[in-house]
């Protein structure tokens, strides 16, 4: 048998739909129409909700009609319980505020990866949008070499992490360098992992320090000769014999934790017994005829 409703019921149902909301109050609701101008929210209230265009997002390049969609679910600030025709009116700005900077500090702690679109360049950096709010990504964060010209990575899409967030200060600063040196590091690992030990190659010297020299073997890949594998001859610094630009020959002795150690002086080394056996010359035919005496005259039995 179907249960009636009583209209004590009706009245706990109404009630529940008449909550009282307040200024502030952060409501939950689901899109369910979308204008050039407004956003309209089913609050599951005695009314529906009203989002401004204005009052959706901080990000310049939002669109009301590109980024919200029917269905979606919106949380959102009261501005007022009235807007004059009945509806209530909402910020989404407001709660996405509060929200953004707690996902933010989320962001953070696990060293999330995002994909932003520069959106601004400013004075030793760019500005890029990330949960509505506005983050800064410094010139040095940009890229693993010296950025020359910000204007160049305008629009561009690029992967960041959330470096510093402080919402007291509105403060958000993202970078790009992390993912990047990672990104090379495994590059790097991957194509050590195809180098073996005793491989002779050429390369260019890129740094001279004082306990050896930096060789650059392209393809992303460099590594160290030490100052006591540079020549054969004891030599104090490295810029005894090399300048920055040499091109040379290097064989590579060991590899270690991503790490190619090279020698110069290997190369000599191998030459040079390569000399030695060179001059092992064989005796001609006629020459094997020589007396027995002659072979042993200069060997001393015991």
């Amino acid at each position: 048998m179907e249960e009636k409703l009583t209209m004590d019921d009706y009245a706990t149902e109404l009630e529940a739909s008449l909550h009282k909301v307040q200024e502030g109050d952060v409501l939950t609701g689901t899109v369910i129409g979308v204008s050039e101008t407004e956003v309209t929210v089913d609050l599951k209230s005695y009314t529906d909700g009203i989002i401004r265009a204005e009052d959706y997002s901080e990000d310049p390049s939002f669109s009301i009609k590109n980024d919200v969609h029917v269905g979606d679910e919106v949380t959102a600030t009261v501005l007022r319980t009235d807007d004059g025709q009945g509806h209530i009116l909402l910020s989404r700005k407001a709660a996405a505020d509060e929200l953004a900077w707690k996902k933010l500090q989320e962001y953070l702690d696990e060293k999330t990866v995002l994909d932003v679109k520069v959106g601004g360049v400013v004075k030793g950096g760019v500005i890029a949008y990330v949960e509505g709010i506005r983050g800064f990504i410094p010139a040095s964060k940009l890229s693993l070499s010296y950025v020359e010209n910000l204007e160049d990575w305008l629009n561009k899409e690029i992967q960041v992490q959330v470096i510093t967030v402080e919402p007291e200060k509105k403060r958000l600063v993202l970078s790009a360098r992390e993912i990047l040196r990672e990104k090379a590091a495994e590059e790097r690992r991957a194509k050590i992992s195809n180098v073996q030990v005793g491989l002779v190659t050429e390369g260019k010297v890129e740094s001279i320090q004082p306990y050896g020299a930096f060789i650059d073997l392209g393809e992303g890949l460099s590594g160290l000769v030490h100052v006591s594998q540079i020549s054969d001859k004891r030599i104090k610094t490295p810029d005894a014999v090399l300048k920055v630009g040499d091109t040379v020959k290097v064989k590579v002795i060991a590899i270690k934790d991503g790490k190619l150690s090279l020698s110069m002086k290997a190369l000599k080394d191998v030459a040079a017994e390569e000399v030695r056996e060179e001059k092992v010359v064989l005796p001609k035919s006629e020459e094997l005829t020589t007396s027995l005496g002659e072979l042993f005259k200069n060997i001393k039995l015991d």
